[in-house]
């Protein structure tokens, strides 16, 4: 009689959650929903840079949490912290009312960060042919 474990039958649940993993991680990342103001720019260098949105109505969310411009205001320089040497980028959607955009970079700029990017859609009809 051999008293060895079986391991094939483990191996072949941890590869079906590695599949599981591989095919929902990128559906996670997402963020808010935003139609992005078409412009011709260089791509934002930086991904660990912290994220703030503005929805077309106006609702501000950092990272992945949603809030009005006062509750934006009095909790954006605490939360920044440490991490406003890695950068900060804006995603506002097109349609957002451009008062919106510029009381979150007076905040931003205001809570000492120095180093913001603002996310647009590339411009199509700039790109070579091909």
């Amino acid at each position: 009689m051999n008293a060895e474990i079986n391991v094939v039958s483990l191996i072949d649940v941890m590869m079906l959650l590695l599949v599981i993993f591989m095919i929902t991680a990128p559906l996670m990342q997402g963020g808010v929903d935003v139609k992005l103001p078409v412009a011709s720019a260089r791509p934002l260098d930086d991904k660990s840079s912290l994220v703030i949105t503005i929805d077309k109505n106006g609702r501000i969310f950092v990272d992945r949490d949603g809030m009005n411009f006062k509750e934006f205001e009095a909790a954006f320089k605490p939360m920044v912290g440490s991490r406003a040497s890695r950068g900060v980028t804006v995603r506002s959607d097109g349609r957002t009312n451009v008062d919106a955009l510029v009381k979150v970079l007076a905040v931003i700029r205001n809570a000492g960060v120095t180093n913001v990017g603002i996310a647009t859609e590339d411009d199509p009809s700039r790109r070579g042919p091909g």
